[in-house]
């Protein structure tokens, strides 16, 4: 008999409020990129209500007295309020009646220098106990990356799905042609089916979307079925037996940080691979290139994506460690889970050969010193088709091929 189950994964749209930290967090990020490609970014972002809290460690190098060993506070250098209400005002929270609105929210500012211990550590230099002047990692840590071949994106489909319905509704929402009464703040879900390893059928469709009072259920679940799920979604595994869910409970007008707190970096699952890869834990959104939570997990994408273009495996994760400080990782492993045209020792030891893990050639060989990272915040880090994400490249698979003697 086949081998019968059915995956989930969600998604969830800019203006929810966990995702409105992260925008904003990311926004920071960019803002000090700009200023100077090599600054130290890890921001954090809390919101509820119409407050808006941001607090964490900035080091933007280009501005340091040397002699003095100074650096210039973060809001000498970039706007900070006005980063973060432009950051509020794209995801739309800008109506009349929205409490949490992008020209009257509170903004408590909570940002420091970064710690010259952690500096040290990260910096190319040779620091107290250290043996060698390269950059090390940003902190300890695994990092997972995934690929397979269910989407042209290499990405897993229930995740791929969830995200296609979020990123309509709100290409729809922001148009302002159709269903004026979107709102910012939704998620979205997609069930599939898997036959013997391979996606075969949606089962069900979720969509929340906050809304105006003025809609009706009916109006919107009609709207959202027949314009978003059954425009987005492949027809082929729509079938008359798929279930579609629209606002449940029937009501969603108290949306955003107004119905819920936010934080920077609770939907990582989300971010990757919704769940169908491993994850490590460490958040991606506010964090500068040297922290390996985002660049090394950028990486494992990369690498991963890669074996599976090469058509060394038809699906694949690798994972890998760093200590903070040290340059290289203290461990490497990959696993194909039976699909590897090759063993997993082999296409382990090719991408040894073809990758170099070291934090600071992550940085250089994916051109990471960019203010990019807006870009990555929603619907998902992985699968999007952006030349400035270097991530989802292709680039390696030709030498992956030759170095497995493929």
């Amino acid at each position: 008999m086949p081998n019968s189950y059915i995956f989930s994964s969600e998604s969830v749209g800019e203006g929810h409020p966990d995702k409105v930290c992260d925008t904003i967090s990311d926004a920071i990020l960019d803002a000090c990129l700009t200023v100077d490609k090599t600054s130290r970014v890890a921001c954090e972002t809390f919101a509820k209500s119409n407050v808006v809290v941001v607090g964490g460690e900035i080091t933007i190098p280009k501005l340091q007295n040397k002699k003095l060993g100074t650096t210039k506070p973060i809001d000498e250098v970039i706007n900070v309020g006005q980063v973060i209400r432009d950051a509020v005002r794209g995801i739309g929270y800008t109506n009349e009646d929205d409490v949490f609105h992008a020209d009257k929210i509170f903004i408590n500012n909570y940002l420091t220098i970064q710690s010259p211990d952690i500096a040290q550590g990260v910096d190319a230099a040779k620091a107290e106990g250290k043996k060698t002047a390269e950059q090390g990692a940003g902190d300890q840590g695994i990092m997972f990356g995934y690929a397979c071949n269910e989407t042209p994106e290499l990405m897993p489909a229930p995740i791929m799905f969830a995200h296609r319905l979020g990123r309509e509704l709100t290409r729809v929402r922001k148009a302002g042609k159709l269903a004026k009464w979107l709102r910012p703040d939704a998620k979205s879900q997609v069930s599939v089916e898997y036959v013997d390893g391979k996606p075969t059928r949606i089962v069900n469709a979720v969509i929340s979307t906050q809304h105006a009072a003025s809609a009706t259920h009916a109006e919107i679940e009609k709207f959202c079925i027949e314009q978003i799920i059954k425009k987005v979604l492949p027809k082929n595994m729509l079938t008359k037996d798929t279930e579609y869910l629209i606002n449940p409970t029937g009501k969603f007008v108290v949306g955003g940080p107004q119905g819920d707190s936010g934080l920077t970096g609770r939907k990582i699952i989300v971010d990757s691979y919704g769940g169908m890869g491993r994850h490590g834990g460490g958040a991606f959104s506010g964090k500068d290139p040297s922290k390996v939570d985002r660049s090394a997990a950028y990486m494992g994408r990369w690498v991963a994506k890669n074996i599976v273009a090469a058509g060394l495996a038809s699906r694949v994760e690798i994972q890998f460690a760093y200590a903070i400080g040290h340059p290289q990782p203290v461990s490497v492993h990959v696993d194909s889970f039976g699909t590897g045209a090759i063993s997993d020792d082999k296409i382990l030891d090719a991408v040894l050969k073809v990758f170099s893990f070291k934090p600071a050639d992550i940085v250089k060989q994916l051109n990471l010193l960019r203010p990019i990272y807006s870009k990555s915040t929603n619907y998902g880090h992985f699968g999007k088709d952006d030349a400035d994400l270097t991530w989802e490249r292709t680039d390696k698979a030709a030498a992956l091929k030759k170095a497995a003697g493929k």
